[in-house]
């Protein structure tokens, strides 16, 4: 553990964690730029398409039970290299299947096995730079904002030449295997501790429920951000799905710079202006009458809403001695918040139309607003009583 006067230094195996967060971000953020083609493949309905978001979500509240234990039971090198194996083999389920069972199936593993895989290398990141977690999380965070930003461009290229999208989730598994080769003799993190675990104090409840709306907000445009720009702004399917990656490449711009923010700024102080930023950037992307203001508003959206994931989940760790269980109890957090808000936003477009349905976000930032005074209010409490 660092003291907190240390610098912050980035080793093979903290390399080794950017990497593979980057693949994990690459997969996790494919699912929204590859929906409009695998619906028009498999003639489904929002909801419908809905349910694959909701499965991975699934995947990940299943990773956020069973993490720790694993992690325990089988130790870092099982949690690490086979959960990112599960998620590749996973990937290549997808590219073979032609049925919405198999592609449900999918995402589920995916989600299951890529959060195991995230899990076990964010806690080990958090307790490994401890003073500069923040700065840690947040740049590990824009490392896989920068891969995600590729798929968009990846999968909208792919489809461009005439070969579709599965060769971009092809290039994914083959990165993997040369992400191995390099790494394989990494040195992992020591022996979890077995001690069990106790109870999370009240602070981090609220921080957990800051980021169910930080990561719900995040995930309904991920998710649904290219059916938005090319029913609602009027883009084609190529240009939508390769317009999302401004969303991605923003937030990766507004991680690198959260990373360097982190480390004169508070954790709240900056998810406050995070919000503000998210705020100001949705209402013009979801208002504007012109693409090239729709388009605006979603860069200027991605730079704030990219932030609530590492901000929280530093804010989160940092009520407690206990990263392990602290990061497995968020991931149930942020799987609850994809597997319901994706598949709320998509029945409501089919209630109402999809830019309507869009309102839901803007009633999501007043919601994460709400919940960080309060969990900000309950960690001055237990400050103030230690003290």
């Amino acid at each position: 553990m660092m003291s907190p006067h240390s610098a912050f230094k980035r080793d093979r195996f903290t390399g080794l964690a950017y990497l593979l967060v980057a693949f994990f971000a690459y997969l996790q953020a494919a699912w929204g730029p590859l929906m409009p083609f695998l619906r028009d493949e498999l003639a489904l309905s929002y909801t419908l398409a809905g349910l694959h978001f909701s499965a991975f979500a699934l995947g990940m509240v299943l990773a956020g039970l069973s993490s720790r234990q694993v992690h325990h039971h089988w130790g870092s090198r099982w949690a690490i290299w086979g959960g990112a194996a599960g998620m590749a083999i996973a990937v290549l389920l997808l590219m073979v299947s032609h049925t919405v069972v198999l592609t449900l199936a999918s995402a589920l593993l995916m989600g299951l096995l890529g959060s195991v895989l995230q899990n076990t290398l964010q806690a080990n990141i958090a307790e490994r730079h401890d003073h500069y977690r923040t700065t840690a999380l947040t740049e590990m965070s824009a490392v896989g904002s920068a891969s995600a930003g590729l798929v968009p461009l990846v999968i909208g290229g792919f489809t461009r030449w005439g070969w579709g999208w599965r060769p971009a989730l092809l290039m994914a598994a083959i990165a993997l295997g040369l992400i191995f080769g390099q790494y394989h003799r990494v040195r992992l993190p020591a022996a979890p501790d077995r001690r069990p675990a106790q109870p999370l104090p009240l602070p981090f409840w609220g921080y957990w429920m800051t980021l169910f709306f930080g990561v719900a907000i995040g995930y309904c445009l991920t998710y649904w951000g290219a059916d938005f720009l090319r029913t609602v702004v009027g883009l084609t399917r190529s240009d939508a799905a390769s317009a999302m990656s401004l969303f991605l490449f923003a937030g990766m711009v507004g991680r690198g710079a959260g990373s360097q923010l982190s480390k004169k700024i508070p954790d709240e102080c900056l998810v406050v202006g995070a919000i503000a930023v998210a705020t100001v950037g949705f209402l013009l992307l979801w208002l504007a009458p012109w693409p090239g203001l729709n388009l605006t508003g979603l860069m200027i959206t991605g730079v704030g809403a990219a932030n609530f994931y590492p901000l929280l989940l530093s804010a989160a760790i940092s009520t407690t001695q206990q990263p392990n269980h602290a990061t497995a109890r968020l991931s149930i957090g942020a799987g609850l918040a994809i597997l319901v808000a994706p598949l709320l936003l998509g029945w409501l477009a089919d209630q109402m139309a999809l830019g309507r349905a869009f309102g839901l976000v803007l009633g999501l930032l007043v919601a994460i607003t709400g919940w960080l005074l309060w969990a900000h209010h309950q960690k001055q409490k237990t400050l103030a009583g230690v003290s």
